[in-house]
């Protein structure tokens, strides 16, 4: 059981107040709701977005599936050595889809709510980091464009079992098929793509990733990629949790055969924890397709494991 001892917050820094959020069900980790965005300090925000999932839908209970069951889970990482509790960090709530019974306008609708909230913050003067959780994988296109914008150097790691550099799918342009290639819609020259654990993909989508170089074919040249990295080199992880097996992660809505394990996972946070993590997102958590539970814990440890990471460069 994680020990839920109050955070003490050393610095009350308030870029700007957040009113217009829906209040969770519980905070992640503990996580202090002043709904307010701090400069030097980690936030999260939920987007519980469905509406172009093709297969098995129910990610628009991921953000609230995450927070529910990591009151259960200890807030401390033998694998990084740190506890949570270290550390102040907020739970903005999640975004609002509106009113409307129209997906495009749904996702839209807390698509500019996202913006509205982070539009006037400048993530890299103040050192604002932000954890976006899913909702599936179409809600990280607001936060990659907010990062791509902010930082001209930004390297984009992308984790999934999809490529997602289809040019719309099914009549969604924005579909979370198309994630990836819609954030390659803002990509400058100093941008940089790194993909891997894909493993399913159209002919056309392969042929882009092996023309460009942006696919990792291994998890050692995968992790040599990011060793590589200059320390001082902003970094965004998007990481739809179909990155992972199934028979470790089965809860989520495209399933494929052949993903990685929680140890490699592990490996790549100890590397950047020695990078310059800016933020991230992780999406496609489905937590009533596992009626075991276990996919909300894999799941929230591996936010964990992300959060500690986030709040000990966001506290430098």
């Amino acid at each position: 059981m994680s020990q839920q001892i109050p955070h003490q917050t050393t610095d009350q820094s308030k870029l700007a107040e957040v009113n217009n959020t829906v209040a969770p069900v519980r905070e992640f980790f503990g996580a202090t709701t002043d709904h307010a965005i701090h400069a030097n300090r980690t936030h999260i925000i939920g987007f519980g977005f469905d509406g172009t999932a093709c297969f098995r839908k129910g990610t628009r209970n991921g953000p609230d599936g995450l927070r529910a069951v990591s009151e259960d889970i200890e807030s401390y990482s033998p694998y990084l050595d740190a506890d949570l509790f270290d550390y102040p960090f907020y739970d903005l709530g999640n975004l609002s889809l509106g009113a409307s019974d129209d997906v495009e306008a749904q996702w839209q609708h807390a698509t500019d709510q996202f913006d509205a909230l982070f539009g006037t913050i400048d993530l890299q003067q103040h050192r604002v980091r932000v954890l976006t959780l899913g909702g599936e994988h179409s809600i990280s296109y607001a936060p990659i464009r907010k990062y791509l914008q902010q930082y001209p150097d930004l390297v984009l790691l992308h984790l999934d079992a999809h490529a997602d550099l289809r040019d719309g799918f099914l009549g969604y342009h924005f579909s979370h098929a198309s994630i990836i290639r819609r954030s390659l819609d803002h990509f400058g020259p100093g941008h940089q793509l790194i993909q891997y654990g894909i493993r399913s993909g159209t002919r056309e989508e392969y042929q882009f990733m092996n023309e460009h170089g942006t696919i990792r074919k291994s998890r050692q040249a995968f992790l040599d990629s990011v060793a590589e990295l200059a320390a001082d080199r902003p970094i965004y992880l998007t990481l739809d949790l179909d990155y992972f097996d199934p028979a470790f992660l089965p809860g989520t809505g495209t399933p494929e055969p052949g993903g990685e394990d929680f140890h490699s996972y592990v490996s790549l946070m100890k590397l950047l924890r020695q990078k310059n993590l800016v933020g991230a997102d992780v999406v496609e958590l489905s937590p009533e397709i596992d009626p075991t539970g276990n996919s909300d814990v894999f799941a929230a440890k591996i936010v964990r494991e992300l959060l500690i990471i986030l709040n000990e460069k966001g506290a430098l």
